[in-house]
């Protein structure tokens, strides 16, 4: 249960930090990016009639009338006035603009030349690095897209302004959906990755139990194993190793050999088969995976465990040719054997 929580949490987590970023940031800067698309794609002189409407309304200039031209020619460039002082305005229509220090250095010398205090400078394009170092020396003020689109988007119609801020919030919306599906992916990937480390991890705490189990009787039944060593007959010496209080008495050497045990009989001598293992100089356990399969968990160096394995398994016949896993030692990079004692 606990993966799919930390699934479900990192799915969340993710389509919370999506939605953050696409709805309060993305969709700004696609409102931005339309609007400004929207403002070139107006006749200039809308553009123009919108700076002058933007200026008088925000920063109180209007515009100078020359009296002496009866007939004025419309011009993108025009003189504002606050009263005492005069701005000449020079308006860049079009997304395509990329200004440099040249356009800035003109303005600047063109408001000197005609008695005004400064110029400004506004594009829906993107005044350079340059362009604005060189803005500060002439005393141009800039307003390209970033800086301009927050001033005009107040007076931008009404019609156009409604289809710029659902065009932004559609896609906005089509961004957090497609981020919500691959949320609930990662979150998926995830669960599966976690569940996945979780049933290894059980595996291999299942694995590491028979050991312990097994290796717990072993000293309570040397006491058993040392009555037969105290009897006069010499047959004694090689009794089998002792079992626990619940598994029958060992039987004699004549008994393993029955090639065809019944599963009873069977189950006994591999319970036997592996706490003899466990009694043995450099190896830890011996563990039954599967019927055939029989695993050792080692502390000493394969040349001198096999020949040890090899000699408690041979003494039982019916399980001479098991496959014996070799496993490696703790803390040692080595890779795990597969061997048999003997053939069919």
């Amino acid at each position: 249960m606990l993966p799919w929580i930390l699934a479900l949490l990192s799915a969340l987590l993710t389509c919370t930090l999506a939605i953050v970023y696409l709805w309060w940031i993305k969709r700004r800067r696609t409102e931005m990016q339309l609007g400004l698309q929207a403002l070139a794609g107006m006749h200039w002189r809308e553009f123009s009639t919108l700076i002058k409407r933007m200026l008088r309304e925000q920063r109180g200039l209007r515009e100078v009338a020359d009296p002496t031209e009866e007939v004025r020619e419309p011009s993108s460039d025009f003189l504002l006035s606050d009263g005492p002082n005069t701005w000449l305005v020079s308006c860049k229509h079009g997304l395509a603009y990329r200004i440099g220090t040249a356009a800035v250095n003109e303005l600047g010398a063109t408001a000197r030349l005609g008695g005004a205090k400064g110029g400004l400078l506004i594009t829906e394009g993107r005044v350079e690095r340059d362009g604005l170092a060189a803005a500060e020396k002439q005393a141009v003020e800039v307003l390209d897209g970033p800086r301009l689109w927050p001033l005009l988007q107040p007076y931008l119609p009404a019609e156009i302004e409604t289809r710029v801020r659902a065009t932004a919030r559609h896609e906005a919306l089509r961004r957090i959906a497609i981020s919500a599906l691959g949320a609930i992916t990662l979150g998926l990937l995830v669960g599966l990755g976690l569940q996945g480390l979780h049933i290894e991890s059980g595996e291999v705490a299942t694995d590491s139990t028979p050991p312990v189990a097994t290796a717990a009787p072993a000293p309570a039944e040397t006491a058993p194993a040392a009555e037969p060593a105290q009897q006069p007959p010499a047959e004694t010496a090689p009794v089998a190793p002792p079992v626990a209080a619940d598994v029958p008495a060992t039987p004699a050497d004549t008994d393993r050999n029955d090639l065809n045990p019944d599963m009873a009989t069977l189950d006994r001598y591999q319970a036997e088969l592996a706490r003899a293992l466990a009694r043995q100089p450099g190896i830890a356990s011996g563990v039954w995976q599967t019927r055939q399969t029989l695993a050792i968990n080692r502390t000493g160096e394969l040349d001198e465990v096999w020949p040890r394995v090899c000699q408690e398994v041979l003494r039982y016949p019916a399980l001479r040719n098991v496959r014996v896993q070799l496993n490696a030692r703790p803390g040692v990079d080595e890779p795990v054997r597969w061997r048999q004692c003997a053939t069919y």
